[in-house]
């Protein structure tokens, strides 16, 4: 049995994790999943968000949880879990990225887009007058998102999303070979992802080269699509 401790990405929730929690279940794990600082139902303001907030979330949790948790992050999830590995290694089993940023030692996020020669989410975002949050396009949520997921679960989604504060999308992650590197980490990578390209996953996972990768068919969203799939990747770990 494993205990797993879902993060989710930018603009989501623990919400989105619902399906995957009940397939890790049924599997004989335990899994749990959080809302980040400002996401989902926590209410932290988003001028206070930032990405020492939500590493102090995710450890916070896992000082709750029986033993060492298999860390998940989603997406944007890759930089707080990347900056949790390296403060508080002992606490974390491995590291798995789900079509998640995964950074190099003087990283952010907004650098590893910028090397994207073909930006999809940061041209579908409106920002707010004091540049503390963004918003995604409605009108683009489902095509970057979830263009294989049911139409309840797009609607329902869609219903979820909120802003996101942009400060930790900013902040560069530090990370050393004797704490971050020590942890184990695995890339489950989205070939069919049009918010984080398959060509930019495979150049992070180049640049990074975990110990194992992992494939699966799917649009940015595999927690709604195929929670399954996605649940037998994890537990196979």
């Amino acid at each position: 049995m494993t205990q797993f401790l879902l993060v989710h990405g930018a603009f989501h929730g623990a919400w989105c994790w619902r399906k995957t929690v009940a397939e890790l279940e049924k599997r004989g794990h335990r899994a749990k999943a959080i809302d980040l600082p400002g996401q989902g139902d926590d209410q932290t303001p988003l001028a206070d968000v930032t990405l020492d907030t939500m590493v102090d979330k995710i450890i916070a949790e896992m000082a709750d949880l029986p033993g060492k948790a298999v860390l998940v992050g989603h997406s944007l999830g890759g930089i707080p879990i990347t900056a949790t590995g390296e403060k508080a290694p002992e606490h974390i089993k491995a590291l798995v990225y789900l079509s998640a940023f995964l950074p190099q030692d003087g990283e952010a996020l907004f650098d590893i887009e910028g090397r994207n020669p073909k930006p999809v989410v940061p041209v579908s975002m409106t920002f707010d007058a004091e540049r503390i949050s963004g918003t995604i396009n409605p009108d683009k949520v489902q095509e970057i998102f979830y263009h294989d997921c049911s139409d309840a679960d797009i609607a329902d989604a869609k219903a979820r999303l909120r802003p996101q504060a942009l400060a930790a999308l900013m902040t560069k992650v530090h990370i050393t070979p004797e704490r971050f590197g020590r942890i184990p980490r695995v890339y489950v990578e989205c070939t069919d992802d049009r918010a984080l390209s398959i060509a930019m996953q495979r150049d992070m996972i180049a640049k990074s080269p975990p110990v194992d990768v992992r494939s699966l068919r799917a649009s940015h969203s595999p927690f709604l699509s195929m929670p399954d799939k996605l649940a037998d990747a994890l537990a196979d770990l």
